[in-house]
């Protein structure tokens, strides 16, 4: 695309329409700006846009707009079957993303990362890993930093390392990344979706464009990702935690690569199978990447996790609470659970995407629980869940805060409280940093 020459509308006044925004405006393209809701944040966001070039379009002006416009760019909050993109594709234009539109602009080669959860924990340890080891790393994606705002800075010896999420991959064709990651693949954004057969085709876009120059690090673990090598020409490594495999695997509680030991799991800075498998990707990756095996295990040693993923907060009354608030589907919540060594009282809810909790519960009985607390926009459907599997000991608020009160009300001393959600944060928050960031400061007793 020769931008100057272009006329773009971009739809969707996130963080990744507004990054896009700029991007092209800075190129010399035309810009128009739309998004369905006229929120404080997208009304002040409009009007810096409108300063900077761009047009802004109404309700009842958009789909006229189409007619002026040759591409749409989409950002990840909007769905491919909006009213939108279709009528665009009827109309012939062009539809990308924030992600396609950037890759297209860039000098480097990108690590994306994948699946339905460890992206950001495996995305922050391959760029730390990098880092130590002095390649020249951008974090970006959907780990919270657009790829079209590091772009410009970023030249060939720069590795972008992108969180690459199922909205994004809609968007895709030409994206290429030198390796490509996929994690895992469980039930997630189903009603965005619609069902698991479109979500599994959705995340296997990551791979469709790898030729045997690329690779492809997949989880041999999940039936599902171990399917999706034979949608791929790259050169495919795998990890595993169960199994010795072509890449990265754990026996009998060393981790080995491609039958080389390379350290003792109990020497690793984290627990839990999930951030095991997380590491066992980066270290394919950063093998890949000609990463020395002590740079890789001396990140590992010290790595310290997320924000936002099973993260612990504070200690009050001898009760440990821990903010977990990127888990946004059961599997992530399981997960949690888990790495749990207390007894637990558990704070579940949010947005409603459609997702059957039974699972989830049946878990959440095994462990014994001592009590969860269901509160947000799927509180019903956790409860109606709870009832299915014969779970008892679950309360329903509506309130954010004082479901965080009455779960400090049920933990005693020796217990832990975990926010770990199981669900998205469209009902109240607009992304899960606030969510988790909220609860962390009505702990701290600083919530306004």
């Amino acid at each position: 695309m020769y931008l100057k020459r272009e006329k773009f509308l971009i739809v969707g006044i996130s963080k990744s329409g507004i990054s896009a925004t700029e991007f092209l405006l800075g190129k010399g393209a035309k810009c128009y700006v739309y998004d369905d809701y006229e929120t404080e944040t997208v009304v002040k966001e409009s009007q810096r846009l409108v300063s900077m070039g761009a047009v802004k379009v109404s309700k009842e002006e958009v789909l006229d707009s189409l007619k002026e416009i040759s591409v749409v760019v989409l950002s990840p909050g909007v769905a491919i079957d909006h009213e939108i993109p279709l009528k665009a594709k009827k109309l012939g234009k062009r539809i990308i993303g924030e992600l396609e539109l950037s890759y297209l602009y860039s000098k480097s080669p990108f690590i994306a990362v994948t699946g339905t959860n460890g992206k950001t924990t495996t995305c922050t340890m391959i760029d730390a890993i990098f880092r130590e080891y002095g390649i020249k790393s951008e974090l970006c994606g959907n780990i919270g930093t657009p790829v079209s705002k590091i772009i410009d800075n970023c030249d060939e010896e720069t590795v972008i390392v992108a969180e690459t999420s199922s909205f994004q991959l809609e968007t895709v064709s030409a994206f290429t990344p030198h390796v490509a990651v996929i994690t895992n693949v469980t039930p997630d954004h189903l009603s965005r979706h619609y069902n698991m057969e479109n979500y599994l085709s959705i995340k296997s876009k990551i791979l469709l464009n790898l030729r045997e120059s690329e690779f492809a690090v997949l989880c041999y673990d999940d039936p599902l990702v171990v399917k999706l090598a034979e949608k791929t020409r790259a050169k495919v490594l795998y990890f595993s935690t169960k199994t010795r495999v072509n890449g990265a695997y754990v026996e009998e509680g060393k981790v080995y690569f491609k039958g080389k030991a390379i350290c003792d799991v109990s020497s690793l800075a984290f627990s839990g199978e999930h951030n095991l498998l997380n590491f066992l990707a980066s270290l394919c990756v950063a093998k890949i990447m000609g990463v020395p095996d002590e740079i890789s295990v001396g990140c590992a040693k010290t790595f310290k996790g997320v924000k936002h993923r099973i993260q612990f907060v504070k200690t009050i009354d001898g009760v440990d609470y821990y903010n977990d608030s990127k888990a946004t589907n059961a599997d992530a919540t399981a997960k949690a659970i888990d790495a749990m060594a207390k007894p637990i009282v558990l704070i579940l809810g949010g947005k409603d995407k459609g997702l059957d909790f039974c699972e989830l519960f049946e878990k959440i009985k095994k462990r014994q629980v001592k009590g969860v607390v269901a509160t947000g926009e799927s509180r019903f459907r956790l409860l109606e869940s709870a009832k299915k599997v014969g779970y008892e000991k679950i309360s329903v608020v509506e309130d954010f805060y004082l479901a965080i009160d009455l779960a400090s009300l049920i933990a005693e001393n020796g217990d832990c409280v975990l926010f770990s959600p199981a669900c998205s944060s469209y009902d109240k928050f607009t992304d899960f940093e606030r969510r988790g960031d909220s609860f962390i400061k009505y702990l701290e007793k600083t919530v306004e």
